[in-house]
């Protein structure tokens, strides 16, 4: 018995029906989220995502500022220690935590380790800036899905004749119903 499939049939497209016209331009919301961000959460209805936002990307801001003067001191104390160098405190003054006789080789795995750290937290800040956008631009295009219990399909099977080889079979058509 050979069986053919007919294509679907859309009954009734709520998605045109109920107010499309009121959701946001997904474009647009993504634009406006690289702005602002949190700019396309609130234009989402998902203000309550913006705090969230912020605070990841304050203390990831923080934390790189952090580190960055950690990273400045090392460096000033590595070039002030190293014999090698010239005493010309071109990066400033070592920092008066940082004992006079610390180890070189210490100062300059401290140095190296701060700068890698403050790297990696300019990597997250990049990463939580594109998540935020992602987010907007992703909930902006489901927002018009309809997720409702209220889905139905009606299937029709029918026998029919098969086009290629002239021979019976059924075809079975399905059509999808919003109630």
């Amino acid at each position: 018995m050979n069986v053919r499939y007919q294509s679907l049939k859309f009954v009734n497209d709520t998605t045109r029906e109920n107010g499309n016209e009121d959701l946001p331009n997904p474009n647009s919301v993504m634009y406006k989220s690289m702005i602002i961000p949190g700019w396309g959460q609130i234009v989402n209805n998902q203000a309550w995502k913006v705090p969230f936002v912020y605070a990841v990307l304050g203390g990831l801001g923080y934390y790189s500022v952090h580190l960055t003067k950690k990273y400045h001191d090392y460096r000033a104390a590595f070039y002030n220690l190293n014999p090698d160098t010239p005493d010309d405190l071109r990066f400033g003054a070592t920092p008066s935590y940082i004992p006079e006789n610390a180890n070189l080789n210490e100062v300059r795995n401290l140095r190296n380790k701060f700068r890698n750290n403050r790297d990696l937290v300019y990597v997250g800040i990049v990463l939580a800036y594109g998540l935020n956008i992602i987010d907007a631009y992703v909930f902006a295009h489901m927002r018009s899905f309809d997720v409702s219990k209220d889905l139905s399909m009606r299937p029709h099977v029918k026998p029919a004749v098969m086009a290629q080889s002239k021979i019976p079979g059924i075809t079975l058509s399905i059509d999808l119903i919003a109630k």
